[in-house]
């Protein structure tokens, strides 16, 4: 960790990670602590300053997330700068002693901001600024001691500081590229008023993990549950680099894979990056006679990820008999995945089981996650410091439980086995067309509806595709790809051709939220 952080409190905010991604890409380290976080826990951090989110709450409703007004004592008695963002904004109104009401116009979307003090947060923008705005409440009366520094048509007071320039609030949100100078605003936070230096790059990470890693381990062996996916390859190249031979790599082949992953995992691992300590396990009757009928989406979560700890574990009890116990068991969990499993808060909603991070109530054995505070596009950075070849880095992201939770409903082979030629033809096709890079995921799902069709002269009764492709930069919100129509139907058509079982394609067009990217 490096010696002075940015802290982002969480009051529920949909760009709650944009900010703390904000903050990192001016190159200062930040994190996430939940509203109700103890102060004697912030109080061992190397915080600069404090950042309050965004929120769908109203601060005045019964059980809406709030600071005591200790809060506010506690970091300005250590001279810390607070910043709060929308919803932060109005519980420092609140919280302070002025007054924050619900406003009869609401304001949602772009807005022109009127700059009447050019300071603290502001300094340095125009008069007239361009903002993005999402919001019902307002600040009517700001708390004794404090300056407006800038209103809108409907928002008289937008923007305020505190007479000893500690407490600064912005009704708009700086985060988001909606507002073309919000960067700069969150940087004039960051550096001129909480005084942060530069100390967040992939450099300095990358040599600061693998110190960490030699400390900790030592001279032990160390387990990694790998899926040749980006986070957990990334992973195996940081800990080969730390530990060298003292990496074992488990590759389980759980038979919900794509189409001949398997093998191309076992070469790439074996002939490309050389791994003398690789182990493929082939577990895939095992896990598909688990999964036979079984229809809820978190149930085959939790049955894929139980399988997996048993497999493993077999293969970990084998591995310890030839070579000696292990001490410690990796992962790729990213922060992403802790996020979702409600892991980073306890008033967090749990969206999705992710089998990575449930895993340490089944081993006997010490959890590294050396990736566990970096986002997706962090991690590929990391990958393409450490040599590893692009093809790999610029993959999709896949999930833990596979093709599982692409075929909606129960799990069959015969399922999945349509599944995978979807997939190599979406995937051929986007790749042909240029476009596979500029995507986050690309990816075909298994709907359990039969519909009628017509084929030559005859009538078909086949299962329905769906198309699932979105743009992203962490995960944590996406948007629907809106690909070429020339291109959806060049999908369409081959997969309705070629792949003897659908004869219906659909294009999802839903973002996240509400929706999560994956369908189950």
């Amino acid at each position: 960790m490096p010696n002075d952080m940015i802290i982002v409190i969480d009051f529920g905010g949909q760009y709650c990670h944009l900010i703390s991604r904000r903050v990192r890409d001016a190159g200062v380290y930040s994190e996430i602590r939940p509203y109700d976080v103890r102060l004697e826990e912030l109080d061992q951090l190397p915080i600069k300053g404090v950042i309050l989110s965004g929120g769908p709450s109203s601060v005045y409703e019964e059980g809406a997330p709030l600071l005591d007004r200790s809060f506010f004592d506690f970091f300005a008695s250590k001279s810390i700068p607070v910043l709060g963002i929308c919803y932060g904004h109005q519980l420092i109104g609140y919280v302070l002693g002025g007054k924050t009401e619900p406003n009869q116009i609401k304001e949602y979307g772009r807005t022109e901001l009127h700059v009447a003090s050019a300071t603290g947060v502001l300094e340095g923008v125009d008069s007239e600024e361009t903002v993005w705005m999402s919001h019902g409440d307002q600040v009517k009366e700001v708390p004794e001691g404090f300056e407006i520094l800038a209103s809108t048509d409907d928002c008289p007071i937008a923007a305020f500081v505190s007479g000893d320039g500690l407490v600064h609030g912005l009704q708009f949100h700086p985060e988001v590229r909606h507002t073309p100078n919000g960067q700069h605003m969150l940087e004039n936070f960051i550096f001129n008023i909480c005084h942060c230096e530069v100390n967040w790059s992939m450099e300095s990470w990358i040599s600061d993990a693998i110190a960490s890693i030699q400390n900790e381990v030592g001279e032990n062996r160390v387990l990694l549950a790998l899926s040749g996916g980006v986070d957990s390859t990334v992973v195996s190249v940081l800990m080969q680099k730390a530990i060298g031979d003292q990496l074992h790599c488990v590759f389980v082949d759980n038979g919900v894979m794509r189409k001949n992953e398997g093998q191309d995992v076992e070469n790439f691992f074996l002939n490309v990056l050389n791994y003398q300590q690789f182990y493929r396990v082939d577990a895939q009757d095992q896990f598909l006679s688990k999964l036979e009928g079984i229809t809820d989406p978190e149930e085959k979560r939790k049955i894929i990820g139980y399988t997996f700890i048993e497999v493993f574990e077999e293969k970990a009890n084998a591995l310890a008999a030839d070579f000696g116990s292990f001490e410690y068991l990796a992962q790729g969990t990213i922060y992403p995945d802790r996020v979702e499993t409600a892991a980073t808060s306890k008033s967090a909603s749990k969206i999705k089981s992710h089998h990575n991070v449930t895993l340490p109530e089944k081993m006997q054995m010490k959890v590294m996650e050396p990736l566990k505070d970096l986002y997706k596009d962090e991690v590929r950075k990391v990958g393409r410091i450490l040599g590893i070849p692009d093809e790999i880095i610029n993959r999709h992201p896949f999930p833990g439980p596979g093709l599982a939770i692409r075929c909606v409903g129960e799990v069959k082979k015969e399922y999945l086995d349509l599944l995978r030629e979807a997939d190599v033809i979406l995937t051929e096709e986007i790749k042909k067309a240029g476009i596979y890079d500029e995507l986050w995921q690309a990816f075909p799902v298994f709907l359990p509806v039969k519909t009628v069709g017509v084929q030559g002269d005859f009538r078909t009764y086949k299962y329905m595709c769906a198309l699932r492709v979105v743009e992203s930069v962490d995960a944590m919100t996406a948007n629907f790809a809106r690909l070429d129509w020339d291109l959806l139907d060049r999908v369409a058509t081959r997969i309705i051709n070629e792949v003897k079982g659908f004869n219906r394609i659909v294009y999802d067009i839903s973002n996240k939220p509400p929706s999560t990217i994956e369908f189950e």
